[in-house]
């Protein structure tokens, strides 16, 4: 699968060599992840800091193609929702999109278009997301564990583990006992037949 993915990577850097080249980047995360796309430009200086946008399709030939989320260089200037964040230092470079609480509709191709002065300059980079159901586990013998702690920043300090175990039960399995002691041998003998 990755000589696969080599060879579209440099057919696609071929076909577009006429203009600005443009890199992809595959990111795979899960449902209800914070999923952090990286993008970054060279800032040696104050000068450098410049304009860019996020986009939810291929890098068009100016600007973003459904723009989610634009800064000046400085701070960030339209936001399409709060799920899409830039959490870098934006005036070193750093224009690293953050999807945050990921839903399998975030899938899809994102674009980062850093603007630089003059013509065909841009600096682009089309982002591959793939966002999975989150992988359930199983434990044996069926033991399921939640934890509850309060919300960081809250008044509540205490954190609780409830822990439940349920056994194992087949035809060829032992017979099993209650734990409560039987006031006579019948109702012991009720409980057995029920359990088997």
């Amino acid at each position: 699968q990755e000589a696969s993915t080599c060879l579209v990577f440099s057919k696609d850097l071929s076909f577009l060599s006429t203009g600005p080249a443009v890199s992809e980047l595959v990111v795979i995360g899960e449902v209800g992840q914070d999923i952090t796309v990286p993008c970054y430009y060279s800032v040696q200086n104050r000068r450098d800091i410049t304009s860019m946008c996020w986009g939810r399709e291929s890098c068009p030939s100016s600007k973003c193609s459904q723009p989610i989320i634009w800064t000046d260089g400085w701070r960030v200037t339209e936001q399409h929702s709060s799920r899409y964040q830039l959490k870098g230092d934006l005036q070193k470079g750093d224009v690293t999109l953050t999807i945050v609480n990921a839903r399998e509709a975030d899938s899809g191709i994102y674009c980062c278009r850093v603007e630089l002065p003059g013509w065909f300059n841009d600096q682009l980079s089309n982002h591959k997301v793939v966002v999975k159901k989150a992988r359930i586990t199983t434990s044996s013998p069926h033991t399921h564990t939640s934890e509850q702690t309060s919300a960081p920043g809250s008044t509540r300090e205490s954190s609780s583990t409830v822990t439940r175990t349920w056994p194992s039960v087949s035809a060829s399995a032992a017979p099993q006992t209650a734990s409560a002691p039987c006031s006579g041998s019948s109702d012991c003998l009720d409980v057995t037949a029920n359990l088997q």
